[in-house]
């Protein structure tokens, strides 16, 4: 009656934006989830773990993905793992699912047909298999006419949405958001949105465990399900090794800013941080090169990946600005023309600003190269 229910592990996933490194790193931390949920379940008492859908990224998510997710719940055989297809994997005839079915463990199972499955001690899974990425049909619409021995307790395990989470268009995939009552549920454990969320006492997104994207509510979790008494009693678990933080600063002077990392996602290791960070502001072009080398030289280096928009932080060079790039020769009149379009502003005035900066520290790395 003890389970952990979990969802949108999308192995594989690319994570474009990020540089080589934390891209291998991110995509390895989704792997070893695995392992962290076979643990959790252990911990909680679980003998079971649903997954509501999105296992991988992809319906061909490479045969290293695919080995190592096998591979890692083949390994974890006192569990056993309940798989759905989602919107990301669905079950495509001859495909990635097909594959599985023929060299999973028994202590693996893989839910390719809308048909009740008995998991023993009184508990069955209603399960809503995707086959297409996108469909306006219900998939849980036939957990009403469902039958199972009298006195069960039944479990919905699907992917979709059971409201409109933002997306344009008519929502695909739609759940009755009043699902679990009308069709006799303990308990509905939902996938999809990345997010944790308690539609009702009944209904939950369990979200990703582990983060994958910035502005998420919660994720990181997974739930442990309880249904040994007369309701079910939910908890989160902590899954998730990176934490996702995204910020925006506005600096009037660089004594700001060491104020503002410090306050960084506190309670978190850095090596375990992935930060976004838009800046705005106007500060002078020595503080602006001091600023850029605090967070790419240092910042940048000591979390997984820093994700750094200076778009609206913009230098306002001061004369002692170009007096250290030259005094009085060709280099300080340069500057005073960069300067000067600079100000115009518009995307010719970014383009000075630029190599106005460019210059700048171009002659202070001439300096110091001088001082050696």
């Amino acid at each position: 009656m003890r389970f952990i229910h979990t969802s949108d592990w999308q192995l594989g996933k690319p994570f474009g934006r990020a540089p080589e490194e934390a891209r291998a790193a991110l995509l390895e931390a989704r792997l070893d989830v695995i392992d962290t949920l076979a643990a959790c379940a252990r911990q909680n008492g679980a003998a079971t773990i649903l997954v509501a859908g999105d296992v991988f990224d992809s319906p061909e998510p490479g045969d290293r993905i695919y080995r190592q997710a096998l591979t890692r719940m083949t390994q974890a055989s006192d569990i056993r793992w309940i798989l759905l297809p989602g919107n990301h994997d669905p079950a495509r005839t001859g495909g990635l699912w097909s594959r599985l079915v023929g060299e999973a463990p028994p202590s693996v199972d893989v839910c390719l047909e809308p048909e009740p499955l008995d998991l023993g001690d009184g508990l069955w899974i209603l399960p809503a298999p995707l086959q297409f990425k996108r469909s306006l049909d219900d998939p849980t619409a036939w957990f009403d006419q469902a039958e199972t021995p009298v006195g069960v307790k039944r479990v919905g395990l699907a992917h979709g949405s059971i409201r409109d989470f933002g997306s344009a268009g008519a929502t695909p995939n739609p759940i009755a958001p009043d699902r679990a009552a009308r069709a006799g549920l303990s308990y509905l454990a939902l996938g999809d949105w990345h997010g944790r969320i308690a539609v009702d006492s009944l209904t939950h997104y369990s979200g990703t465990p582990e983060p994958d994207d910035f502005g998420r509510e919660l994720s990181g979790v997974a739930l442990s399900v309880d249904l040994s008494g007369e309701r079910a009693a939910v908890s989160d678990i902590e899954t998730g090794r990176y934490h996702w933080a995204a910020e925006t600063w506005s600096l009037a002077a660089i004594d700001d800013l060491d104020p503002l990392i410090a306050a960084l996602a506190p309670g978190v290791e850095r090596r375990h941080l992935v930060a976004r960070l838009k800046l705005s502001g106007m500060l002078t072009l020595a503080e602006r090169v001091a600023l850029r080398d605090r967070l790419e030289g240092e910042l940048a280096h000591e979390v997984r990946w820093l994700d750094l928009n200076l778009a609206d932080l913009f230098a306002r060079p001061t004369d002692a600005d170009l007096a250290e790039i030259d005094a009085n020769g060709v280099l300080r009149a340069a500057a005073e023309t960069l300067k000067a379009a600079a100000a115009d502003g518009g995307a010719e005035g970014r383009v000075a600003a630029a190599a106005l900066e460019r210059l700048y520290v171009e002659q202070k790395r001439a300096e110091r190269q001088d001082a050696r």
